[in-house]
């Protein structure tokens, strides 16, 4: 397969000062910020909003509504950003995010919440693509890393923060201040965004492919919600064998006009590049290990070490620590040597290592010692994610920019969602089969029964006879579910030596 050359700079002006390049990074940062918190203040909350709200048969929906509109409005926002502009569509962004959160915060029932979460989605699938594309329109590749590592802190605070604000909004103003909170943060991205962000030159005449965007969508939400649902109704049900097979043919549908028409929305010849291809590989693998992963490991401070959901928030910041440094400073060793391929290879090798660690957690593992695994598995995923989106990016045509960034976040998110659906149902079988074989007759009548439905408070209530052999279940589950995980980063980790490395490109004017 032909690797294309950088494009030269004549193509592509990178003017921009490091003080304007931090400007339009300030608008950037505090949009993902806004996204990101959302994402980890809501699961600490979601039992106190379904106990208000009721239904808790739609819980799993709060977050599987987001996560539909999110994954599979991402494609879109790259190419439609190609097309009209990155500024305007990261403005549109911000407000549906914004419009989501006000419509969640004033929801009356179950339904009108998930509804809310839907234009949530459809906001938030955009506000890291279309972030990352203009970071590739102003930044050159050589110096990329360097600025793209600060986004890696964002993550990191709102990991750190999201839990502890979740709780603080839950035992104080009430849940829904949790969305209300976007209200002030998002207009302030608007407003930075429209000051610092860059006016987009003249756009080409274009043809939008509306087939092609219905069917994405439609294929991906099917799929996703066979993932989603088949753990509960089971993966050999008419209904979820019906909704892959839906996928299965809306997708291939998808291909057959991808392949014809004149402006696709996501173009197949970009597949064709190897750099592209291993880096979109690396990163679908990376995802379902990371997200399929991180998870569950609250599962285990929670449940097996008595944590609270705000204090397990904070038990994992070595995790959070560990993304933030190696992110941080594999950008700036980019930026100064030029070269990035090493970086996969080195952070696949040490997440594969802090698994496989992480597989041997049991009951009385002490803190540092758990703390010093998940801080290990951190610096292997901060060495990975962000190298991996400026691969992608340098590997196509500058016309293709946007609709790369889009693909490597989507293949990211989709890795996430195979990994959690993947990994949620090796832990579910195990647990059931544990729990039934130390506790045959149940858990008795001096127990809560929620304790066998994964309730970390009635578990801790429940008697040593009885609490004991549901946490060594909970934690023989986990290590199952984390030795499952091993062969996905080891697969990465062979599949990055294939990573070609493209010179990356230098300003072409200096910079003051």
């Amino acid at each position: 397969m032909s690797t294309p050359a950088a494009p030269p700079a004549s193509e592509t002006q990178f003017t921009l000062t490091h003080r304007q390049i931090m400007l339009v990074l300030s608008g950037l940062m505090v949009g993902t910020l806004m996204g990101a918190l959302d994402q980890t203040i809501v699961a600490t909350a979601l039992p106190t909003v379904v106990g208000e709200l009721g239904g808790i048969r739609y819980l799993s929906w709060v977050v599987t509504a987001y996560m539909l509109a999110s994954t599979a409005s991402t494609a879109l926002y790259g190419k439609l950003s190609d097309i009209y502009g990155r500024k305007p569509l990261y403005q549109v962004a911000i407000g549906l995010f914004l419009v989501g959160s006000v419509l969640c915060g004033v929801a009356q029932n179950m339904p009108e919440l998930i509804g809310a979460r839907v234009v949530q989605g459809l906001g938030g699938g955009g506000l890291q693509v279309v972030a990352f594309a203009i970071i590739g329109d102003v930044i050159p590749p050589r110096e990329r890393g360097r600025y793209q590592g600060y986004f890696g802190a964002v993550f990191g605070v709102a990991s750190i923060a999201g839990p502890l604000l979740g709780g603080f909004f839950v035992d104080g103003p009430g849940w829904r201040w949790m969305f209300f909170v976007n209200i002030p943060v998002g207009l302030a991205a608007l407003l930075i965004t429209n000051r610092v962000l860059p006016r987009d030159g003249a756009r080409r005449q274009h043809r939008i492919d509306w087939w092609g965007a219905t069917l994405l969508v439609g294929g991906v939400s099917a799929l996703l919600l066979a993932l989603e649902q088949g753990r509960d109704r089971g993966w050999g049900s008419g209904q979820i064998v019906g909704l892959e097979v839906l996928a299965a043919a809306l997708l291939a549908v998808f291909l057959v006009v991808e392949s014809r028409v004149e402006e696709p929305i996501l173009p197949l010849g970009i597949f064709r590049i190897r750099t592209f291809s291993v880096a979109g590989g690396v990163t679908f693998l990376t995802g379902m290990g990371m997200f399929g992963v991180i998870v569950f490991l609250p599962v285990y401070l929670q449940i097996v070490k008595g944590l609270t959901p705000t204090t397990s928030g904070l038990a994992m910041l070595p995790l959070m620590a560990g993304m933030l440094v190696a992110s941080i400073t594999s950008g700036r060793l980019i930026t100064r040597r030029g070269r990035y391929k090493e970086f996969p290879i080195v952070g696949t090798a040490i997440a594969t290592v802090a698994l496989v660690l992480l597989a041997r957690l049991d009951q009385g593992t002490p803190r540092w010692e758990y703390s010093l695994y998940m801080l290990l598995l951190g610096l292997g995923f901060g060495c990975i994610t962000q190298v991996l989106v400026l691969a992608a990016q340098n590997a196509v045509e500058r016309k293709d920019l946007g609709v790369a960034t889009s693909t490597a976040t989507f293949l990211r998110q989709m890795g996430g969602t195979f990994g959690t659906a993947i990994f949620g149902t090796v832990l579910v079988n195990q647990l059931v089969a544990g729990i039934q074989h130390r506790l045959p007759g149940g858990v008795g009548e001096g127990c809560d029964p929620r304790a066998i439905t994964g309730s970390p408070g009635a578990i801790l209530r429940c008697p040593p006879e009885v609490r004991e052999p549901i946490q060594q279940a909970f934690v023989d589950a986990l290590n199952v579910t984390f030795f499952v995980a091993v062969p996905l980063l080891g697969l990465a980790f062979v599949l990055a030596f294939f990573l070609r490395e493209i010179p990356l490109e230098k300003r072409s004017s200096p910079a003051r």
